[in-house]
């Protein structure tokens, strides 16, 4: 009995050993992708933008934000919810009902109806603009995911498959967003904007919050049908971002390098933070980069087929 014991002791502690060296592997090949991508005159410091421009230019990203959880709580879009914030713009290609369980359902339904509000506060405060053309589709999800992994997943990678799977997606969206609204406070002039933003980033942020914890309670769990596990394709998504956004390190997965852990004694990340646990800070390029999936602001795709909206996204396109 005593050598059973004795041996399943072994058995866990190596498995947990290997588990750990997994996650360094992953987590230093994140650290390496960073590297190469770190600031030469990449747009990484603040642009020369009003309030109005700076604020209107995240439109883009709450329209992704808004299409994207709708349809995948609901099988409808903006169109159907509330129609009049698309301003008239394109109908998104690909959002689909995502297959999701009892406790992800209602999570991702809120997060969408937060979305429809955050739309409109931006709209009724300072203006908008037409709803960007999205896409929202499996193939295009599927090359995001091939990029990240470094090699094409057999099947493709399916966003709205099961609720693991559609958290995946999710984890490769809001956290952008709230990169933006940290880099955007400290530019903005008026007080009233700065309140805004500022309200925006807080929900912003418990959703990138919820997402990740929920994401971190299955860590471990392989991604089926692949060998990678959630860990993994989140330090992924992670390094993907850093490459595209070329500034450096300002992602990180759920589970990293103690070199990437709060005060450099955590593996765990469930919130991602630089070296002093502040949030980390984008840039509207940098940003453009990433959601573009080409790492040039001045070339469209991604979830943005023609490109985004606004003074900004549309000088960098007329090759300011």
């Amino acid at each position: 009995m005593a050598t059973s014991i004795s041996y399943l002791a072994s058995r866990a502690a190596l498995v947990f050993v290997v588990a750990l060296l997994e996650y360094y592997l992953i987590s230093l090949n994140h650290l390496v992708i960073s590297a190469n991508s770190s600031p030469n005159n990449n747009y990484c410091t603040p642009i020369e933008a009003n309030d109005t421009d700076l604020i209107q230019f995240a439109l883009n990203l709450e329209f992704l934000e808004a299409e994207f959880f709708l349809h995948g709580a609901l099988g409808e879009g903006l169109d159907a919810i509330s129609p009049n914030l698309a301003l008239g713009g394109p109908p998104p290609i690909g959002g689909h009902k995502a297959n999701l369980n009892p406790l992800v359902a209602p999570i991702i339904q809120e997060f969408g109806y937060q979305e429809v509000g955050h739309l409109r506060a931006i709209i009724t405060t300072i203006g908008g603009f037409p709803r960007p053309l999205l896409n929202l589709s499996r193939e295009n999800f599927a090359a995001l995911f091939d990029q990240a992994a470094g090699f094409p997943l057999t099947p493709p990678f399916d966003p709205y498959a099961n609720s693991v799977n559609y958290l995946l997606a999710s984890y490769a969206i809001p956290y952008v967003g709230l990169a933006g609204y940290v880099g955007t406070i400290p530019d903005l002039t008026e007080p009233t904007n700065c309140r805004l933003v500022a309200s925006l980033l807080g929900v912003e942020a418990g959703q990138d919050a919820v997402i990740r914890a929920l994401l971190y309670k299955m860590a471990h769990w392989k991604v089926f049908p692949y060998t990678l596990t959630v860990a993994d394709f989140t330090n992924l998504i992670s390094g993907l971002r850093n490459k595209l956004g070329r500034c450096g390190i300002k992602d990180e997965g759920i589970i990293v390098a103690q070199a990437l852990g709060t005060e450099n004694r955590t593996c765990s990340n469930v919130l991602s933070a630089d070296l002093d646990s502040l949030s980390y800070a984008r840039t509207q390029p940098e940003i453009l980069r990433i959601v573009y999936a080409t790492g040039d602001e001045s070339v469209p795709g991604g979830f943005y087929p023609r490109g985004a909206n606004g003074n900004i996204a549309r000088r960098f396109l007329n090759g300011y």
